[in-house]
């Protein structure tokens, strides 16, 4: 075995799809393909994986992930119909411009985030990626904050109960959650305000008291679960898209991520998307341009 495998772990049924990320002695340090999860395990425990569309998990995993974007643009689709607007995809025939809320995401797994990015980019969420080791991130927001002034911060990365921790309260018992806290805590001191900068942090397993507690709006992880890897991000674009004006529908997005209400929760925030007038590209085609 080599650093990059796809591996899985038989003592735990081959549950979920690994890359062997570093080695460290006799142990493997894996990251989760499908799942925000860092883990080890022993040479011995691993088996190879040459073709992970044969892993009924990780089909199942990717197909959550496809159901997921599906919601997100229907929502997108019902909140054009709810306002009366003729187009959210052709912005060229909207009387108004939209101003969705810009996510600053950062992450520590580099696949995850260009997965990220992508999902933004479909549904026009203006958002910055940058990724960084979880221990880095607090640091990172110190620079990035005052330079893209986002409305949503996303904070998440790898995570995980520590082997024979049994006490799931103190931050030690985890691997990244005392970085995402650091992290929050930063985020926090920028804006006070829990409306004005919406703060989604966490991986799988995370502590999610802590991080609330820290200053987060939504976190992971409230059963101490594993969370899919777009889990944060459609909760970024709900933020996004919901109008500056409402409430974002706690029930209902926590409802509609992958992992469900064991794996995200929160607390009632207003949304940071906004609407404009008047259109400049409709006002332009519009206008008759007589030359003398």
């Amino acid at each position: 075995m080599k650093q990059g495998d796809l591996v899985v772990r038989k003592s735990y049924g081959g549950d979920v799809l690994f890359r062997i990320a570093a080695f460290a002695g006799r142990q493997a340090v894996l990251r989760g393909m499908d799942y925000r999860l860092l883990a080890d395990s022993p040479y011995e425990d691993l088996q190879t994986v040459r073709n992970p569309d044969e892993l009924g998990v990780s089909r199942q995993a990717r197909d959550h992930a496809d159901e997921s974007l599906r919601r997100m643009n229907e929502e997108r689709k019902r909140q054009a119909e709810r306002g009366g607007f003729i187009s959210a995809i052709d912005d060229r025939r909207q009387p108004f411009f939209e101003l969705p809320g810009k996510v600053l995401h950062l992450d520590g797994d580099a696949n995850y985030l260009k997965k990220s990015m992508q999902v933004y980019g479909q549904l026009r969420v203006p958002a910055e990626g940058i990724h960084c080791h979880e221990s880095q991130m607090s640091q990172v927001l110190l620079r990035m904050l005052p330079q893209f002034h986002p409305d949503i911060v996303v904070i998440t990365g790898h995570d995980g109960v520590l082997k024979q921790r049994e006490d799931l309260q103190q931050l030690s018992s985890y691997k990244n959650s005392l970085n995402f806290v650091q992290a929050v805590n930063i985020a926090r001191d920028y804006e006070r305000n829990r409306d004005s900068l919406v703060i989604i942090a966490g991986a799988c397993q995370s502590h999610f008291e802590a991080l609330l507690q820290a200053g987060a709006n939504f976190a992971s992880s409230p059963g101490r679960i594993m969370i899919h890897a777009l889990d944060p991000v459609y909760v970024a674009i709900r933020a996004s898209f919901t109008p500056f004006r409402d409430t974002i529908n706690i029930t209902d997005v926590i409802a509609h991520t992958i992992s469900g209400r064991q794996g995200v929760g929160g607390i009632e925030t207003m949304g940071r998307y906004r609407v404009g007038v008047p259109n400049m590209k409709v006002a332009k085609s519009d206008q008759n341009v007589n030359v003398v």
